[in-house]
């Protein structure tokens, strides 16, 4: 079969291997002297910098063509940008409402808000999935659930304390009268 190869030559096979190896390290270090935040639960934007550090470093394992050095550049180019990204949002609320979701609350007091679920396009199998998952049997026992910025789902329990809540920040289609 002509054009089919399973084997090129040993150098090739080599070069994989050992690319591989070192544009791994490459990556891991980048990635641990970013901090913490670079490995955390992921946001759509998140989401976006890990699949494009991943195609970036399956590119520069197995394309001749992008040799470690630049693709190194370009692991550190993506990890610096998301970095600087997240640094800014931290400090401004214009750049953290345009590269992050707010959470949205999905059920209040014994309330599906089921246009708020739809919008989420969150079905309420998943919601009392996820209820049933913090080990409560009734939703009685449920002051709100909440579609985080990441995607998990929160769950929080009824509660006779006073102070500040935990729901500062939802959104909430109850607040718009």
């Amino acid at each position: 079969m002509e054009g089919l190869v399973f084997f090129e030559s040993m150098q090739a096979t080599g070069r994989v291997a050992l690319t591989a190896v070192l544009a791994y390290v490459a990556m891991v270090l980048s990635l641990r002297i970013s901090g913490k935040r670079t490995l955390s639960k992921m946001n759509a934007f998140d989401f976006i910098v890990t699949v494009a550090l991943g195609s970036s470093l399956a590119t520069v394992i197995l394309s001749k063509d992008v040799p470690l050095v630049e693709g190194v550049v370009g692991f550190a180019l993506l990890i610096g940008l998301q970095y600087l990204v997240t640094w800014t949002s931290v400090r401004s609320g214009v750049v953290r409402r345009l590269v992050k979701s707010e959470p949205k609350l999905l059920f209040h007091r014994g309330e599906m808000l089921e246009r708020a679920m739809r919008r989420e396009r969150v079905l309420e199998a998943e919601l009392l999935a996820a209820v049933r998952d913090q080990g409560i049997a009734s939703l009685a026992e449920v002051e709100a659930v909440v579609l985080e910025t990441d995607g998990t789902i929160s769950v929080i329990r009824r509660s006779d304390a006073t102070g500040r809540s935990t729901l500062r920040g939802v959104a909430s289609p109850l607040d718009r009268g």
